[in-house]
């Protein structure tokens, strides 16, 4: 009884959602893009739990004034783990002692408004794409070269986004990457119901929060015209329902010396804890010498 009262709940909120934006669209479409942007950019709640492996050594770095949270294990050429919209370090567990295990310092963090790191520049639970390629290239910058970089869904294009602005690293991998969030807000959009005064306005406000044009953090569009990007590993269930393969097969054909690897029956979530993904990125992150 008390899962059905959720579901209904959950409904209820999401037609009065829908109904509140078609009113906005016709007669307050300011207000309306404001509401969209703040649940745009709401952190969702969850339960945030350490990875169950050894525990690491735990660091606090400060990027724009702001503390991130990250933890290392073992020695060796470093690879950085990024996570995605709602997650925690937590999420690679299944990565980190294979990582270890080949060799590998591996350094995962938690994005502002995330797990262990204080609130993003925007408060309490909320966060911006921006905000984690700002996290991951100032973990960088403290804990030393990356050989790897291993990002999943919304940590997925702030991995990549990082090497388009000029983070070296010799191997990048992308597991279920969000590559253009310009068209996940479209499908953000339908799914509430957005009209077009209230979308426009909303990408206007996420802009000025990112402090960058949406069509910037289009990586598949940025991957095109440069010829001096690492190899690069794209994982991507055929069945996610939440970020849409056709961007994992765009950025696979923009960038330069990249692979993709389709999975079946994983979908979105399931994807992180399943062996033969963990194994597959591992081989390939082994595929060059370290340096």
């Amino acid at each position: 009884m008390r899962g059905l009262s959720r579901k209904v709940s959950s409904f209820l909120t999401f037609t009065t959602l829908r109904a509140t934006f078609a009113v906005l669209e016709r007669v307050a479409p300011g207000p309306g893009s404001a509401l969209a942007e703040r649940l745009w950019c709401t952190v969702p709640r969850g339960t945030v739990r350490p990875p169950n492996v050894l525990p690491g050594r735990r660091i606090t770095v400060s990027v724009h004034g702001r503390a991130v949270a990250a933890e290392i294990w073992g020695d060796g050429p470093a690879v950085y783990l990024m996570h995605g919209w709602g997650g925690s370090r937590g999420w690679f567990e299944k990565f980190i002692p294979a990582l270890m295990k080949a060799g590998h310092r591996v350094v995962a963090l938690d994005a502002p408004s995330h797990g262990g790191s204080a609130p993003g520049v925007h408060g309490r639970r909320r966060a911006v794409a921006a905000e984690f390629a700002a996290a991951l290239e100032g973990v960088v910058s403290e804990c030393g070269p990356a050989y790897g970089i291993v990002g999943y869904s919304l940590g997925g294009a702030a991995a990549a986004l990082v090497v388009l602005d000029g983070v070296p690293a010799d191997r990048v991998a992308l597991v279920a990457p969000m590559v253009s969030p310009l068209a996940f807000a479209g499908t953000f959009g339908r799914v509430l119901g957005l009209g077009e005064r209230v979308q426009a306005g909303m990408l206007e406000r996420v802009e000025r929060r990112n402090g960058r044009p949406m069509s910037d953090l289009d990586l598949a569009a940025r991957a095109t015209t440069r010829s001096d990007l690492p190899p690069l590993l794209v994982v991507h269930d055929q069945d996610d329902l939440v970020v849409d393969l056709a961007g994992a097969e765009a950025i696979t054909k923009a960038w330069p010396r990249a692979e993709l690897l389709r999975t079946e029956g994983l979908g979105h979530q399931w994807i992180l804890r399943d062996p033969e993904v963990v194994r597959q990125v591992v081989r390939f992150l082994a595929a060059a010498p370290p340096r």
